[in-house]
């Protein structure tokens, strides 16, 4: 919403075109925080949340903060975030329409529910309290019965928290039962719409079909959900690096033909020069980075003189137009950017990008 003072504020809860009066709560940067009073002129795209437990205050859930609009309207947005980024950098004219999910409900495959031996929930919107739930309309069916296996063991002392320290994550998984979850235990990477994430390896095998028998690198390989395209495409010798051993180890088990893994931080400084031996040969650069994308991309760049070709897999827009403009800067030509909805009722965007060294 817009102060009458000018200033943009961001509301929770409220959406584009919408008029009503809100609270300032607080500011960020040059915008403000606010909190939505008395709605005056809803959208016509506001709809009935699926879920009872949906909100913006912290009393209610804060996993699915657009679930109150409709899921067009959600689709739009994205695209038109990405076009606005894509714009500034004067490449907006390659960004393909965007993948819808096929299911907005019952696609979550993985979760980390919140616990205070009392009750089961996730975080509150915009707190660290828990915001106890009864269902989850999101989660995947078996991972619903898994949280209702979970809530049949309340009160659980062993999931209390230790002292005054934060709540108990429980870590589920459609892939294993109740049985499985281990209190505060870590979570292996996992995309968490396997729908979704078939049609991100479909189209990545798609985009490497000319890279067979060449050499590639790929970063933040995790344990090998992407290195698993690459191996079966042909692209050899491969390099797979990623700061999580534990995640390599899983990869190491697959025997993926031509794949040696690598252990590095790669948000180190000194990474580039730890990998300067695979860039100097590699053709093809793949890389998976988390919402901080990879500031230091430049610096690998320039140790891959042969690199023809990269495939960035972005999960946020802001740091992916970040790191674009550097591959632009260094010689890169845009040819395609393909947005896919990983988590409907969330502002969260995939991106899938394609980009060749331009023609010396």
């Amino acid at each position: 919403m817009e102060h009458p003072g000018g200033q943009v504020c961001f509301v929770p809860g409220a959406w584009t075109g919408e008029r009503g009066r809100f609270r300032v709560t607080g500011h960020r940067g040059r915008a403000a925080l606010g909190s939505l009073v008395t709605l005056e002129a809803p959208s016509p795209d506001r709809v009935t949340p699926h879920c009872p437990h949906h909100g913006h205050d912290e009393a209610h859930c804060g996993g699915c903060p657009w679930q109150f609009v409709a899921y067009g309207a959600q689709l739009a947005a994205k695209e038109a975030r990405l076009h606005s980024a894509l714009s500034r950098l004067g490449v907006a004219e390659v960004q393909a329409p965007i993948w819808a999910a096929p299911e907005t409900l019952g696609y979550r495959n993985r979760a980390r529910l919140r616990s205070d031996g009392e009750r089961i929930g996730f975080l509150a919107a915009g707190s660290n309290r828990l915001a106890p739930i009864d269902d989850c309309p999101v989660l995947t069916a078996r991972n619903r019965e898994t949280l209702a296996a979970l809530q049949g063991r309340l009160p659980e002392p062993a999931w209390r928290p230790r002292r005054r320290g934060p709540l108990t994550v429980l870590p589920i998984d459609d892939e294993n039962g109740p049985e499985a979850v281990a209190p505060d235990a870590p979570q292996p990477f996992r995309q968490g719409n396997s729908a979704q994430n078939a049609r991100m390896r479909d189209w990545l095998a798609g985009s490497i079909a000319d890279y067979a028998g060449r050499p590639t690198v790929e970063l933040f390989a995790g344990s090998g959900n992407f290195t698993e395209v690459l191996a079966a495409g042909g692209c050899r010798p491969l390099l797979a690096a990623d700061s999580a051993g534990d995640a390599l180890a899983t990869l190491g088990t697959r025997a993926l033909p031509a794949v040696t893994t690598l252990a590095l931080d790669l948000f180190d400084a000194a990474a580039p020069a730890a990998l300067a031996d695979a860039l100097a040969d590699a053709e093809l650069l793949v890389l998976d980075p988390p919402r901080d994308g990879l500031r230091q991309l430049p610096a690998f760049i320039r140790r891959a003189p042969r690199l023809s070709a990269v495939r960035y897999i972005a999960c946020d827009v802001a740091t992916f137009a970040r790191d674009l403009s550097a591959l632009l800067d260094a010689g890169f030509r845009l040819e395609e950017v393909q947005p896919l909805d990983l988590f409907p009722h969330t502002p969260h965007l995939e991106l899938l990008a394609r980009l060749a060294r331009a023609p010396r």
